[in-house]
């Protein structure tokens, strides 16, 4: 198969199959593929699922209006890789050049869009486990499961992505807990394998989240600081009025960090019953603290929802509702370990228009994957230039799908 290499084409299927298997986020995240050529900056939208509210008895009554929202997915990530190789080199089997060139250069396209996908753990409110603590029995793990299952959320499509450390301690937990055989796989691989409703995955790309200065004694400030769906469905975001933080502070919040509002329970979201439990808000946006009395306004997920097919929470907060930051120690950093059902996150990518002015180029999509490779010949020193493209981008499109379990 010597100078099949020439052959764009081929070498773009080659390309998109192996950026493919070196996805690990990427193969248990929705994906979609929007089949125009865009450029950066282009979005897709992609719709909420609805919700209705059954009632009782033969009579009809009143209909449930339809609230339909869609997810704006910005294609706002563009990455490339980019060789240049001799012409001794063009005469290797394509093979060869896979290994060598290929498959590297997709593994750090692909490591591009995993770390983006660790990333949207800022979006995300419901948060497991103890800062500071690396997770390594089934009860943290199987903690973070409940969060979802309190939620109503599907039980099918769960994965749930550890960093190294807490890979490591979970197989070595479970070595005498589980059948010999997948005992022995986790101690010769510290492959974990599905536990707590979680396939278990280890991934270099679980974030890492820096803790705000908070500090004070925080307070909601002022009562009913509810919303809508009609309001806040497009974004499932709200502002929060609040004040008591430590006076005039830079970042008082970080984007990431969760808080409770005392008396502000999460509800099922299928039967919208008291999950018992406090609900869990992430804050979206760095917040600053003012003088004299503290006071910041905070951008909250999920939103402040009371009723309805969308309600989030038992109760809109109360005036003076204390607030409590649960994501550890200020100005300290945590591992931010993600577990979530399919559907909570999309990755989206588009094709690249081809250029056609002195170069060879070829786009292939497979399984809603799109990459672009050109080639073009440098004359002057003997090389040919090979450059891999892809346009994508990331959403945490039902966050209430996800949960963070700390370490």
């Amino acid at each position: 198969m010597a100078n099949n290499f020439k052959n764009t084409s081929l070498v773009t299927k080659i390309a998109v199959k192996e950026f493919l298997n070196a996805l690990v986020m990427g193969q248990k995240v929705d994906r979609q593929l929007d089949s125009q050529f865009q450029k950066v900056g282009a979005s897709i939208q992609v719709r909420r699922p609805v919700m209705f509210v059954a009632s009782s008895g033969a009579t009809l009554g009143t209909a449930t209006d339809i609230e339909e929202r869609a997810v704006t997915v910005t294609l706002d990530q563009r990455q490339k890789v980019h060789f240049e190789i001799t012409s001794q080199d063009m005469t290797l089997s394509v093979e060869d050049m896979t290994n060598r060139f290929i498959k590297p250069a997709m593994e750090e396209l692909a490591q591009k869009v995993e770390t983006d996908i660790g990333a949207v753990y800022s979006n995300i409110g419901n948060f497991s486990g103890t800062p500071g603590t690396t997770p390594t029995t089934f009860l943290s793990v199987a903690s973070a499961g409940a969060v979802l299952s309190k939620l109503g959320t599907p039980m099918d499509m769960r994965s749930l992505f550890v960093n190294a450390d807490a890979a490591v301690a979970l197989a070595d937990g479970l070595k005498t807990v589980f059948p010999e055989s997948i005992a022995r796989k986790a101690i010769e691989e510290a492959s974990v394998g599905r536990y707590g409703r979680f396939d278990i995955f280890e991934s270099n790309s679980v974030a890492t989240h820096t803790v705000g200065a908070h500090g004070g004694t925080p307070l909601v400030n002022g009562a009913t600081q509810n919303t809508t769906y009609a309001l806040a469905g497009d974004s499932w975001t709200q502002s929060l009025i609040t004040d008591g933080w430590t006076n005039s502070i830079t970042d008082v919040l970080l984007a990431g960090d969760v808080i409770t509002i005392a008396g502000v329970n999460s509800v099922n979201r299928r039967t919208r019953v008291d999950t018992g439990d406090l609900q869990t808000f992430t804050v979206t946006a760095d917040a600053t603290s003012g003088a004299t009395t503290g006071p910041a306004t905070l951008t909250i997920s999920p939103p402040i929802i009371t009723s309805g097919p969308y309600q989030t929470v038992t109760a809109a907060p109360a005036d003076n509702a204390a607030i409590v930051v649960k994501t550890g120690t200020a100005g300290a950093s945590y591992p931010q370990n993600i577990g979530f059902h399919k559907n909570a996150i999309t990755l989206a990518m588009a094709p690249l228009d081809l250029p056609v002015d002195g170069a060879s180029a070829s786009r292939e999509s497979f399984k809603n994957i799109s990459i672009r490779s050109v080639r073009q010949y440098d004359i002057t020193n003997d090389k040919t230039v090979f450059r891999f493209d892809i346009l994508y981008g990331i959403k945490a499109q039902n966050p209430d799908f996800a949960c963070r379990l700390t370490g």
